[in-house]
């Protein structure tokens, strides 16, 4: 580590009464290569380039000394093993999800409270439950975990996909569903694939070429659809789609009538080609259904030759649509379920259509048949997301699930004749939530726009800005977010904290338009909503700056790196996960490139290089400036965002940072971008995360 790793020494100081007295931190102070990039005439120093490189010895040593010294501050939090005690209790319960029929077996998921993955089980008529498959066997650790799980028609087969250490890159096993015998080769290096049986043949699954260099962080742009024939190996299968056109996400699924093979194809994360093929003709080709990229657009389902899909051409807010397979263009589609004021999502079941749909990010559901005639609205338990309704079309019933910040996910069983719905399972919490409640309000941000966000809280706390707070958002991708119970949320506020998640734009909340509004050149806008949220809560006494935390997520990580350096002032505590902090360079980072139309890249004109670069979190880290108590986590195997991310811009915090407030990494090993995270690292990760916040908020004893 010569001449790689120095080591400085931050100086004890005593922090106000407001908290503890800080001790002396070691920071590793990461070596500086002169390395210069030039985007349209501007020089943009990269000193800490070095760090992308995950297969080097410099790097590994890197992320050893960053964990012991962050690891050597969490053992020094009072409360911290108090925290991860709580958190074990509120987490043991069991969990389940919907059940399924597949061939003559009714199978579900389950865990019983602490085990690190969800076990497959089955049933056939009423006997006892068996397991039919345990993904904690997958490793010792519990850090390999279950991906994709599809049966063929008659649920003789099954194929599942295994995620390793959380990466994206899986592994894909067919098995004999009724002897649970592995049948032929396991399929290696299989990325952002779903699966979908042909009959029994074989199934249709999607890859890229093995990247040259580490997997881990190496581009990815060509994906293809490939058909694996059972008792084949895996070198002999044949592309589908994709061996003469170029495309970043290629999806290929089979109706539920064994009838048509639908391919969905697109070059970023929004809008998307669609073709389709018959598979009952021998020879026959793809017909094209939609020729470009400026919509979103997937097949829902089909009766014979008719199909029913999902648009937002000319309907921001979508609608549904059908058409004939035989002229599927665009000019012959006719509205099936008008596009409303409200933002829809729809699912096929029992033979209807339920249309979800979103108003403020709450849950109203409807029911029509497939002539497109509204049957009812269908009860919700409350106010909350409900999601689910999907089946096969010959299902008698119908489940979905219910929840919100204070109900733990609850199953219910609809009977789609009369839209009656009763409990199939409701879990059991250590946790009592109506002593809690949500509260939805409305703020301003910058620009005039009207924002909702959602703030839960103990009932009866004194509102007097002295409540630790979480404000917590994404604002990316057409993602919504939308009331759901969480584990970790409920620990919050049982110790007396406030949960705000602001529904800011870019998201989905309110359709195209409103996501638009937060990509590219509109991306500031994102960032002052967040920023508005937290002068929200502070200016109504919810909480004040010595007691603000922020917090999101890989595009929600971006968010909050955005924030933390436009205004450190605004909060107390910033905690950014497996953020997308080098807004000049994501695209050239596994499937980065596909980010484009949210975000634009550095390259593609000086206007966007000059808007990127004014806001990308590891630029815009300034010499001289006090920034918030700062914990930042990512994963060693996240090949989604990679971790050099995380790496350089606590790089550049902890060199530059003017402030005495701590700035940690930690760096989870043998671990990803979040999916299939064992249970026992999440309770760890929580601990260490409420840890952090709550003591550089001055907080000395836990209400719990």
């Amino acid at each position: 580590m010569k001449n790689q790793i120095l080591t400085i020494i931050v100086m004890a100081i005593l922090i106000s009464c407001n908290g503890p007295v800080k001790r002396k931190i070691v920071y590793p102070v990461t070596k500086k290569d002169d390395v210069v990039d030039s985007y349209f005439g501007t020089k943009v120093h990269d000193p800490y380039r070095w760090l992308e490189d995950d297969k080097s010895e410099e790097t590994s040593s890197w992320v050893k000394e960053q964990n012991k010294v962050t690891f050597g501050y969490l053992e020094t939090i009072p409360y911290r093993d108090e925290i991860k005690s709580r958190l074990e209790k509120i987490w043991n319960y069991e969990k389940y999800t919907a059940p399924h029929k597949e061939g003559a077996y009714i199978y579900f998921s389950r865990n019983n409270g602490l085990q690190n993955q969800f076990v497959i089980y089955r049933q056939k008529n009423n006997e006892e439950p068996e397991v039919f498959l345990d993904p904690n066997k997958f490793s010792a650790d519990g850090t390999s975990s279950l991906g994709e799980m599809e049966f063929s028609k008659d649920g003789s087969r099954v194929a599942y996909s295994i995620s390793e250490g959380g990466s994206d890159w899986r592994k894909v096993i067919a098995m004999d569903a009724e002897t649970k015998e592995i049948i032929g080769d396991t399929l290696k290096d299989i990325k952002f694939s779903g699966l979908s049986w042909q009959a029994n043949e074989g199934f249709y699954y999607s890859s890229y070429d093995k990247p040259k260099g580490s997997e881990l962080s190496a581009k990815t742009e060509h994906h293809k659809l490939y058909f694996h024939k059972l008792g084949t190996i895996q070198a002999e299968d044949k592309v589908v789609f994709g061996s003469d056109i170029v495309r970043r996400y290629v999806g290929g699924s089979v109706t539920e009538d064994g009838r048509y093979l639908v391919v969905s194809a697109s070059v970023s994360t929004t809008g998307n080609e669609l073709y389709i093929k018959d598979l009952k003709k021998p020879g026959n080709k793809f017909t094209v259904i939609v020729d470009n990229f400026d919509n979103d657009h997937s097949v829902l389902d089909n009766d014979g030759s008719k199909l029913f899909i999902v648009t937002n051409l000319n309907a921001p807010d979508k609608r549904v649509i059908t058409v004939d397979v035989e002229e599927p263009g665009v000019k012959n589609w006719v509205d099936l379920i008008p596009e409303t004021e409200n933002v829809l999502e729809a699912a096929a079941g029992s033979g209807y259509i339920f249309a979800h749909y979103m108003i403020d990010a709450i849950s109203k559901v409807k029911q029509y048949d497939r002539k497109g005639v509204l049957i009812r609205e269908i009860t919700l338990p409350g106010i909350g997301t409900a999601s689910g309704f999907t089946g096969k079309r010959n299902d008698k019933e119908v489940y979905y699930s219910f929840t919100n910040y204070v109900t733990p996910s609850t199953i219910y069983r609809l009977d789609p004749g009369n839209g009656n719905s009763e409990i199939y399972k409701k879990p059991v919490v250590a946790f009592n939530g109506d002593d809690y409640e949500s509260e939805q309000i409305f703020y301003n941000s910058k620009d005039g726009t009207r924002i909702p966000m959602i703030i839960t809280r103990r009932k009866g706390i004194p509102i007097n800005g002295k409540n630790p707070t979480i404000l917590y958002g994404y604002g990316g991708f057409d993602i919504s977010e939308t009331p759901a119970f969480s584990i970790s949320v409920a620990f919050w506020l049982e110790t007396g904290g406030i949960y705000a998640v602001a529904n800011i734009r870019g998201g989905g909340e309110y359709g195209e338009k409103w996501h638009l509004s937060g990509t590219k050149m509109n991306k500031q806008n994102v960032f002052d909503d967040f920023i508005a949220a937290g002068e929200y809560l502070i200016e109504k006494k919810y909480t004040s700056s010595d007691f603000l935390a922020i917090r999101g997520g890989s595009n929600g990580g971006l968010l909050v790196g955005a924030v933390m350096t436009q205004r450190p002032d605004l909060m107390k505590v910033a905690l950014p996960a497996v953020g997308v902090m080098d807004m000049l360079r994501y695209h050239t980072f596994t499937a980065g490139a596909g980010w484009a139309y949210d975000y634009g890249t550095s390259e593609e004109s000086k206007e966007m290089f000059e808007y990127i670069f004014k806001y990308s979190p590891v630029q815009n880290v300034k010499a001289g400036i006090k920034y918030p108590a700062t914990f930042i986590t990512t994963g060693d195997h996240d090949d989604r965002v990679v971790p050099a991310h995380s790496f350089k811009f606590a790089a550049q915090l902890q060199e530059k940072n003017a402030g005495n407030d701590p700035v940690l990494v930690r760096i989870e090993t043998n671990a990803g971008h979040g999916a299939g995270t064992p249970v026992s690292k999440s309770i760890e990760q929580y601990a260490d995360i409420f840890s952090f916040t709550l003591y550089n908020m001055g907080i000395k004893k836990l209400k719990l």
